[in-house]
């Protein structure tokens, strides 16, 4: 049953304003990501379905509420999209809140306690992991966001309940295999982490005795890969009581867990990572998060996965879509958060923006995240070098840190450092891309806002109590007076001033300066040769007049 509420209401237990008969409805719903519903119904609900109102529609986890948004309209029926009302947490904003070490819900609790207005939502967390957070000018939205991707966990959203939970969904012991239920299926596959003989490298380049391990899978072609570890043992469990250290011992453990190591990389990674997105309904799934047992065999694949999205029908209350698989989560719920924030804003007058913002903080953080299989870190005493390739001199890309800062190269260890953060606070670089600048005062020579890559330059000011100020963009200059009143300054009204009713009271029009009313406090000069003064008559010490004298300049 698809029912319809009023905008403020947070009891749905009642059938509400009107019972809704779709034509359509489903429901789109991913693991820390979008959660909405797509609704097609005739024109007859024209006026009750408006930008604002809540709509409870059944889901497979019970009723949901979602706010209605981006309606239209033909001469026959009426499509929308309306979002789980969890996203009425982009409304809240934490002006300045500071988490410090404490679990997930503590911190919940503290952020959803912060915002402007009272938040209406409750929040709860059993991810145990201690964390710091300093949460400045940012909606209750971002900062669940900023949650997730610090203390880790997975998004819950029941109605007006938020909650971040170490494990979601259940195992109901379903199973997709080939050639049986893995029929109408869509599957992605990514081999380039795929290991089956590995080269372990340990602390100062250390190898093991055998060189290579080797998986229990293999495929016809070799995937090879040299992989640096990090001892997991502490070197002082192998001193004695004066703080000698056995190094016969310590070196035999190193090796002993070097192997552990790599014979664990090998298992995590001597299949491809793979996500199926399956159009049909297996009718064991409960929820994003079930488990979920893969078999396919021309793949060689058997591999426990989970469900990460589903599209439901809400009319036929069955799944129409599935998609789960084994990929490694990136941060693709941060990209949301950074442009949420300007989407509504821009996506219709700029999709270019959108599109190009949105590419390189993906490309930004697909570089990073494909980086971490193919970096080594070498300890050379008085340096730290993190390098792309072994041996080191092989190596194109190198990070190096020691007591002067972080320099980074593009031509091996022995080639330029162009790019550096030096001890004294001095970040010296030739080309810095920043797609979110937060900043106490910036200082330089030129400040060029716009190009080809954000469209339009904007600058805004805000004064104390975080109000709009002033702005200055594509349409020239606009200042705000506290009265609501405001100046314009561009290349189409010159130069004017309006009152709060958008009335203009003064402006420039070629050489000349309108005003509707004007007050001279002591005297007008016209063309440099009549002057307006004020004057006061006197009968003796008696002031009989007061008025206007015209004099001649120079008078």
């Amino acid at each position: 049953m698809i029912k319809l509420f009023g905008v403020t209401d947070t009891d749905y237990t009642s059938n509400g304003d009107r019972v809704i008969i779709p034509l359509k409805a489903r429901i789109h719903k991913e693991d820390n990501g979008s959660f909405y519903l797509e609704l097609e119904t005739d024109i007859s609900y024209v006026d009750d379905l408006t930008d604002g109102r809540i709509i409870i529609a059944n889901t497979p986890q019970g009723d949901q509420a979602f706010r209605i948004s981006n309606v239209e309209k033909t001469k026959t029926k009426i499509q929308l999209k309306a979002w789980h009302v969890f996203y009425d947490s982009k409304n809240y904003v934490i002006q300045d809140s500071y988490v410090v070490d404490k679990n997930c819900n503590d911190a919940l609790d503290h952020l959803n306690n912060a915002t402007d207005n009272p938040s209406p939502f409750s929040t709860l967390s059993d991810v145990g992991v201690v964390d710091s957070y300093r949460c400045v000018r940012k909606s209750l939205y971002e900062a669940v966001n900023t949650v997730i991707q610090r203390w880790g966990g997975h998004l819950v959203r029941d109605n007006w309940s938020i909650k971040i939970m170490n494990s979601i969904g259940a195992d109901n012991g379903v199973v997709v295999r080939y050639k049986k239920n893995l029929k109408d299926i869509t599957c992605t596959s990514k081999w380039d982490n795929v290991c089956t003989k590995l080269m372990p490298v340990g602390r100062d380049g250390i190898l093991l005795d055998e060189t290579y391990l080797y998986s229990d899978i293999q495929y016809p072609i070799p995937h090879t890969k040299v992989v640096s570890f990090q001892p997991s043992i502490s070197v002082e469990d192998y001193k004695d009581d004066k703080g000698k250290l056995d190094e016969d011992a310590y070196n035999k453990a190193l090796i002993t867990d070097l192997r552990a190591q790599g014979y664990a990389y090998l298992k995590q990674h001597s299949v491809p990572e793979v996500n199926y997105t399956m159009k049909a309904n297996l009718e064991k799934v409960t929820d994003i998060g079930d488990t979920v047992e893969v078999i396919d065999e021309p793949l060689g694949i058997d591999i426990i996965t989970h469900v990460i999205s589903y599209d439901y029908d809400c009319i036929l209350k069955q799944y129409k879509e599935l998609e789960f698989g084994n990929f490694t989560q990136k941060l693709s719920n941060l990209v949301g958060s950074v442009t949420s924030n300007t989407q509504n804003q821009i996506e219709a007058n700029n999709q270019t923006l959108t599109v190009t913002l949105s590419q390189q903080l993906s490309e930004a953080q697909t570089q990073i995240w494909n980086a971490l299989g193919s970096s080594y870190c070498i300890y050379e005493g008085d340096k730290i070098l993190i390098v792309d390739a072994l041996p080191k001199e092989d190596a194109h890309n190198v990070i190096m840190i020691n007591s002067g800062g972080i320099a980074f190269s593009q031509n091996g260890i022995n080639g330029d450092f162009q790019s550096a953060w030096t001890i004294d606070n001095v970040l010296n670089m030739q080309k810095i891309n920043v797609i979110n600048l937060v900043a106490d005062m910036i200082k330089g020579g030129t400040l060029k806002l716009g190009s080809n890559l954000n469209q339009n330059g904007q600058i805004e000011v805000y004064d104390e109590a975080n109000n709009l100020i002033a702005e200055l963009n594509k349409n020239g200059l606009k200042m705000y007076g506290s009265d609501g009143g405001y100046i314009v300054m561009n290349s189409d009204v010159g130069f004017a001033g309006y009152d709060f009713t958008g009335a203009k009271v003064y402006w420039v029009s070629g050489d000349e300066f309108h005003q509707k009313k004007s007050v001279i406090e002591e005297e007008i000069t016209l063309c440099n040769r009549m002057r307006f003064i004020p004057i006061t008559v006197k009968n003796g010490d008696t002031v009989t007049n007061d008025g206007i004298g015209l004099v001649s300049v120079g008078e």
